[in-house]
């Protein structure tokens, strides 16, 4: 599907928690000014359930989202590339029309453990910390925008 916005790519090893945390966040919080995807260096073929249902909380929907090998938007127009854990900084190609990198790492809540509600804590953490970077970002390119346009 063509767009004329712009599209932000989020990277991360497995594509199953914090890139989808983050495309979710991100697409909430800017979808009207660009295209948002997430993918993986090391794509395990799922999005972790507990992502699902902390996202579900505050009313964003991550059920039909999959997981997805970066390799997949090298033919595309990437103007960003966010990567949100080290290995995928470090194992991050260089996409067409790449104008903009950031790496902006977040603990991987799939790695928690305990009970369930010990997990949940983690996810919810990792989200709201994911959730307030991305939401600045979104603002960010917002207000430049404006400013661009005066």
């Amino acid at each position: 599907m063509a767009s004329d916005k712009p599209t932000v790519l989020i990277l991360c090893t497995g594509n199953s928690c914090r890139s989808h945390l983050a495309e979710g966040l991100l697409r909430a919080a800017g979808g009207d000014l660009f295209t948002v995807a997430s993918a993986g260096s090391k794509p395990v073929g799922y999005v972790h359930p507990l992502a699902i249902q902390v996202m579900r909380e505050i009313g964003i929907d991550l059920s039909a989202h999959t997981s997805k090998h970066m390799n997949e938007f090298l033919t595309g127009n990437v103007e960003t590339v966010i990567t949100v854990c080290g290995n995928a900084d470090q194992a991050c190609p260089v996409y067409p029309g790449q104008v903009n990198r950031h790496h902006w790492p977040f603990d991987d809540p799939a790695h928690a453990t305990g009970t369930e509600e010990e997990k949940l804590a983690v996810f919810r953490r990792v989200r709201n910390e994911i959730r307030q970077t991305f939401t600045a970002y979104a603002d960010g390119r917002r207000d430049a925008l404006k400013t661009n346009a005066k």
